[in-house]
C-alpha cells in the first residue's frame, strides 16, 4: 500500500459548493476509484490561502493522478472546472508532494 499526497487550489468562496459537489460524488467516479486501487482518499482546505491537500491510500501503481484518460474522470474535471484552479483540458491544477515523515 503507498500513500500519495498532493496539492491543488480552490477559487475563493468555493467551499460550500466543493463540499456540496464531494458530498455527492458520483457512484461511477466512486466505483473506478475503488477499481482502480484507492481505498481511502482525504482531502483537506486551508481556508487561508485556498489550498487543498489531497491524501490516498492506494494498492498498486497509481492513485486517482493516473486515470486522466477515462471519460468519468474527464467529465468530473468539467464539473469542477468552475470552482478551481485548472489547466487547458480541465485537469486540476495539481502538484505532487513528497512524504517526509510517517508514523504509525
Amino acid at each position: 500500500m503507498q500513500r500519495l499526497a498532493f496539492k491543488m487550489k480552490l477559487n475563493p468562496g468555493q467551499k460550500e459548493a466543493y463540499t456540496k459537489r464531494h458530498n455527492e460524488l458520483w457512484p461511477e467516479l466512486h466505483a473506478l476509484l475503488k477499481e482502480n486501487g484507492v481505498s481511502e482518499y482525504s482531502i483537506f482546505l486551508d481556508e487561508e490561502t485556498h489550498t487543498l491537500f489531497a491524501f490516498q491510500k492506494v494498492s498498486g501503481a497509481g492513485g486517482s493522478q493516473d486515470l486522466a484518460s477515462n471519460e468519468i474522470v474527464k467529465k468530473w474535471w468539467d464539473f469542477m472546472a468552475d470552482i478551481m484552479e485548472t489547466n487547458p483540458d480541465n485537469s486540476p491544477v495539481s502538484v505532487s508532494l513528497e512524504e517526509v515523515f510517517y508514523m504509525e
